[in-house]
């Protein structure tokens, strides 16, 4: 969660309480520490937010203050609400949650009629066909990436052939029956992609990949733009 979303987290979990809510409950809520949650605080008080309290006794939100509306235009809100609807239907479970989770919190700092489009939008998203195979292996993978680690991978390839892989993750693309698993090959010394659910195992290893990510990316998108293209 990054440092602007958990201190609207946290706002909203002491906006619902009417009674002062000590810190370890917060910092428990938000999975943060006690000390990150007394910056947390500190930095709303700083930004105008009346907060009564002090470490060992709670906190308590004063009626009134309310955050800034988020400023977007329609289509933006439409946008952004398609999206995380098309990740609702179409992801996997974590992602899912973290989409239903992102509309709430845009709903709650937009202007009423924004909100509405939120609540009721107008661009709906089909129910998808994906199998939903290889998903319990979406979490380590993703770590992975994120983390630019190497990854070690058992994959089924379409003939039935099994192989052992440590690869360089770089992104998961979404397909409208699959996805696929990009990344740099240790043992083609090139770039594969491996359908999400062939994977039978994948680990994150602790080695960090000899090269960042997105050089990696930028490489790979070249690639595929050369690949692409109509020989002459």
């Amino acid at each position: 969660m990054s440092r602007a979303a958990r201190l609207l987290t946290l706002m909203e979990a002491l906006r619902r309480r009417r009674r002062p809510v000590a810190g370890a409950t917060l910092a428990a809520e938000l999975g943060v520490s006690l000390r990150t949650l007394y910056r947390d605080i500190a930095a709303l008080q700083a930004q105008g937010a009346d907060i009564d309290g002090e470490a060992g006794l709670g906190y308590v939100l004063k009626p009134g203050f309310t955050l800034p509306p988020l400023m977007l235009s329609i289509d933006e809100v439409e946008a952004l609400t398609l999206g995380a609807l098309w990740v609702g239907e179409r992801a996997d479970a974590e992602l899912a949650k973290a989409a239903e989770g992102a509309l709430a919190k845009l709903a709650a700092v937009m202007p009423p009629d924004r909100a509405e489009l939120v609540a009721a939008p107008s661009s709906l998203v089909a129910p998808g066909g994906r199998s939903g195979l290889g998903d319990a292996h979406l979490k380590p993978i993703r770590a992975a990436i994120r983390g630019e680690r190497k990854l070690a991978l058992g994959y089924v390839d379409a003939a039935g052939a099994r192989s052992q892989r440590v690869v360089w993750p770089m992104a998961i693309t979404y397909f409208e029956a699959a996805l696929i698993l990009v990344a740099w090959c240790e043992t083609r010394q090139a770039f594969r992609h491996f359908r999400v659910d062939r994977i039978e195992t994948a680990e994150e290893r602790s080695e960090r990949a000899p090269r960042r990510r997105r050089a990696l990316l930028a490489e790979w998108k070249s690639a595929e733009i050369a690949r692409r293209r109509p020989s002459s």
